[in-house]
């Protein structure tokens, strides 16, 4: 069984027992997680296709941990003018497990 859930502006394909990294979510590691907008359900013979979301769908999952990705380097550079610009940013995200999928 897996389902496709909608957070923090993009699309995953989950399964039970699946670890992914999402968003970062406000929540504390340990806690419980539900996902309302799902998208699509399948049970491996069946799928339920929402419109835009499937009524009574609900994902939960357990956060394992809150973290930062890597460095991302950006550098701005304007020729001849001397200008140039080193920048870091490293993404907050949410490590969930998915814990069970319910249609």
């Amino acid at each position: 069984m897996y389902a496709v859930i909608r957070t923090g502006g993009k699309q995953y394909r989950v399964q039970e027992d699946q670890i992914l990294k999402v968003e970062k979510l406000d929540s504390t590691e340990g806690s419980q997680v539900e996902f309302n907008d799902v998208l699509m359900v399948s049970d491996g013979e069946t799928i339920t296709l929402g419109n835009p979301v499937v009524e009574n769908a609900v994902v939960r999952a357990h956060v394992v941990e809150q973290g930062k990705g890597r460095k991302q380097l950006v550098f701005k550079y304007k020729r001849r003018k001397g200008y140039r610009k080193m920048q870091g940013h490293r993404q907050h995200y949410t490590e969930i497990k998915i814990a069970s999928i319910s249609a």
